[in-house]
């Protein structure tokens, strides 16, 4: 099974995000991340999809994604070097005596922390899936209380489009 992350350019219409989601659900694929924002161009949406699968299994969910009338491109960035990124903040227990080691991690990853509660800190991550999980676990002794993570977005490298 080899991880891909594909780019769709949709329709800015209501319901899209729920047949493109539909779609894998209904062929049994796993969608393991979906970010949606606006693109370039007005009118035009941006998902990256992350999923696992064999290359037949990409070629199948590309032809069924075309099928859907939003659909406009379908471009397999995992196939081509690319930069992605995903964005995670961690609400870790932090008492006094635990802060400085936490810190310590903290400046380690090159994350930031964006907020100070009297028995806790929330930490600002950005970086691949690996650094993300990786920070994770690191925190984990000390106790996560909350997490949330975005899923990653990703561009191809270079001049290509």
């Amino acid at each position: 099974m080899k991880r891909h992350t594909i780019a769709v350019l949709v329709n800015d219409q209501p319901g899209v995000l729920q047949r493109v989601s539909g779609l894998f659900g209904r062929r049994g694929f796993n969608i393991e991340s979906i970010t949606v924002g606006t693109s370039e161009e007005a009118g035009l949406s941006r998902m990256v999809i992350v999923t696992t699968g064999d290359d037949n299994t990409l070629e199948q969910v590309t032809k069924q994604l075309y099928k859907l009338i939003d659909v406009i491109k379908v471009v397999d960035l995992s196939a081509n070097p690319m930069v992605g990124r995903e964005l995670a903040l961690i609400k870790v227990t932090a008492d006094p005596t635990a802060r400085p080691e936490i810190l310590g991690v903290v400046e380690t990853f090159r994350a930031a922390v964006v907020d100070i509660g009297t028995t806790s800190l929330m930490v600002q991550v950005v970086g691949d899936t690996e650094k993300i999980d990786a920070m994770i676990e690191l925190l984990k002794p000390y106790g996560i209380r909350e997490l949330s993570r975005t899923g990653v977005t990703a561009m191809i490298r270079g001049n290509a489009r």
